[in-house]
């Protein structure tokens, strides 16, 4: 898939880079107060630490000046306060990149009709996600959102990272991007492909609605990395020995790092592609921005995984409805 056709005309191009320009102000702007604010703030942390450590030497045994029992708690504190008053430093510099990525991406996202972004949103599509294809979670955290239409069928985009917490330790459930599509076929249940390394996911299958059995597509190299489960085995297995099955083997080449997970259900289709990187992320504001080397590769990013949730959402298509 070429990205070309998908990058703004030169009208839209122009009005990008008085916009580019507008931030390259305020970013500069704000640039200059996080390099006194940065400083500033955690030199006072800083000081009442050692002013308050300073007195807890007048109560201590002189062997445990510095480092008693309430010196060891006043440093930990002390170290969540700095970290605490280093994001509040960063809020002028935060705040203005965000600001500009509310106005920029809708524009840079011109190809996809009724446009909408948001950031920090809970999606409306998530609770209809079936939970065998993340396994459990007990935290969810979502970053930039994008919805709208494209070549004619609704879309959620998101960016999400889904933690099972215990105790002081946490494992990743998922983390990466969810599409949620409308089916160009709706599926008479529900049927999830998940990689089979993902124990937890199998484990929980029975606790969420109806009891999913699991099916093969006869595909060695799938049945082996990939886990197939449905309610409805009778519909789920054409899909799973055929189209479900070349999607997976051209995402496992399209999309390489790790491998996707589908799942139908219903009316939707959801497309999960595990990736560490943030797809939609500008640079600091340490840094200047460039259209050619930080935003185009947004506008491609986005192409891609809309071109690629279009050839997911035909996988519930039967072979002989499918378009000539």
């Amino acid at each position: 898939m070429e990205a070309a056709g998908f990058m703004p005309g030169e009208a839209v191009l122009a009005g990008i880079r008085r916009d580019i320009e507008a931030y390259e102000a305020g970013r500069l702007s704000a640039y200059r107060q996080v390099r006194w604010r940065v400083p500033l703030f955690i030199a006072i942390v800083a000081a009442v630490v050692l002013a308050v450590a300073w007195g807890f030497n007048a109560l201590a045994d002189p062997y445990e000046q510095w480092v008693s029992t309430p010196h060891i708690f006043l440093y930990f504190f002390g170290a969540v306060a700095a970290i605490a008053a280093y994001f509040q430093a960063m809020r002028p510099a935060n705040k203005a990149r965000q600001s500009f990525r509310d106005r920029l991406l809708p524009v840079i996202f011109g190809f996809i009709e009724d446009v909408r972004y948001r950031h920090g949103w809970v999606p409306d599509s998530f609770d209809r996600l079936p939970r065998e294809t993340v396994g459990s979670f007990n935290r969810q955290f979502f970053d930039d959102f994008v919805s709208g239409r494209y070549q004619g069928f609704p879309f959620e985009l998101y960016e999400a990272r889904l933690l099972e917490k215990a105790g002081k330790s946490s494992t990743t459930a998922f983390n990466g991007v969810i599409v949620a599509l409308a089916a160009a076929a709706p599926f008479p249940g529900t049927l999830v492909a998940t990689r089979r390394a993902n124990a937890v996911a199998g484990f929980f299958r029975g606790l969420f609605g109806p009891r999913l059995e699991a099916v093969q597509s006869g595909v060695p190299a799938l049945d082996a990395a990939y886990e197939f489960c449905t309610d409805n085995a009778g519909a789920a297995g054409p899909l799973v020995a055929g189209r479900l099955a070349k999607a997976l083997q051209w995402l496992g080449e399209a999309w390489p790092d790790e491998p996707a997970r589908i799942a139908l259900c219903g009316n939707d289709i959801f497309l999960l592609l595990p990736q560490d990187r943030n797809f939609f992320e500008l640079p600091g504001v340490s840094q200047p921005l460039d259209y050619d080397r930080d935003v185009k590769p947004i506008i491609a990013d986005m192409a891609a995984l809309l071109a690629t949730a279009a050839l997911v959402r035909q996988v519930g298509v039967r072979d002989e409805d499918a378009p000539a």
